[in-house]
C-alpha cells in the first residue's frame, strides 16, 4: 500500500490528510532518533494549546464563508 492510496482511503472516510507531520520534520530541525520525534509530534500537535488554536480557526473559517454553528 502507498501512501498516497492510504490518503485517499482515509479522505474517503471524512478524515484530512493534507498536512500530515512525520518524524523527519522534527529530526530535520533537532537530532533525535525516530521514537524520540514521534513523541515530540504527539506532545506538539495533540496539546491543549494546539487543539484549540486549531477549532478557533476553524469557527473562524467556518463564519467567514457564512456557516451557521450547530446548538
Amino acid at each position: 500500500m502507498t501512501i498516497e492510496y492510504a490518503k485517499k482511503v482515509l479522505k474517503a472516510y471524512g478524515y484530512f490528510v493534507d498536512n500530515l507531520w512525520k518524524v523527519e520534520d522534527v529530526q530535520d530541525r533537532y537530532e533525535c532518533d525516530e521514537e524520540k520525534a514521534q513523541e515530540i509530534l504527539k506532545r506538539a500537535l495533540v496539546n491543549e494549546g494546539t487543539m484549540e488554536r486549531i477549532w478557533i480557526a476553524i469557527d473562524i473559517f467556518a463564519e467567514m464563508d457564512g456557516l451557521k454553528a450547530k446548538k
